[in-house]
């Protein structure tokens, strides 16, 4: 049945094509607009709620008059959708420092403990402070006059 159907079936014709193909209601821009821009990038998402520009609360004026002293935002005046992100208490931007002064720092640290090192290596001595004493020498213990030393005499510890 469904193979007669088929074979029955006559192709549409061409204005039908070309009818179906492109809606009478489409427009072709080649511009879009500052609002068409910010609906592509967020369509539909917030409902409708008016989204300020992405700006951290931190950078603004600390001594200007605002209603919100802590967050520095005035009454009325909209949040972002990512407030947790931009609010004045989010992290800081760690901005002061460039990868160049950050090297400069580390290779100061590095070279300043090296340095102290190399130092206190030619500085402190390399003997006991106080050397051992016995009362008799230990003479016999370490196996008398005739016995092997282990080291050379005025060789040191």
């Amino acid at each position: 049945m469904l193979s007669r159907r088929l074979t029955a079936a006559r192709p549409l014709p061409r204005a039908a094509l070309r009818s179906a193909a492109v809606p009478h209601f489409t427009q072709r821009r080649t511009a879009l607009t500052a609002h068409e821009r910010a609906e592509l990038a967020d369509p539909l998402q917030n409902g409708g709620y008016v989204n300020p520009p992405l700006e951290k609360r931190s950078k603004r004026d600390p001594y200007a008059d605002w209603w919100d002293k802590q967050d520095r935002r005035n009454f009325g005046e909209p949040c972002h959708e990512d407030h947790d992100i931009l609010g004045a208490l989010s992290l800081h931007d760690y901005d002061h420092f460039t990868p160049a002064w950050g090297g400069l720092l580390l290779g100061t640290f590095v070279a300043t403990v090296l340095t102290l090192c190399f130092a206190v290596s030619h500085v402190y001595p390399d003997k006991v402070s106080a050397p051992k004493t016995y009362p008799d020498g230990l003479d016999a213990e370490l196996g008398g006059s005739r016995a092997m030393l282990a080291r050379k005499p005025g060789e040191g510890w």
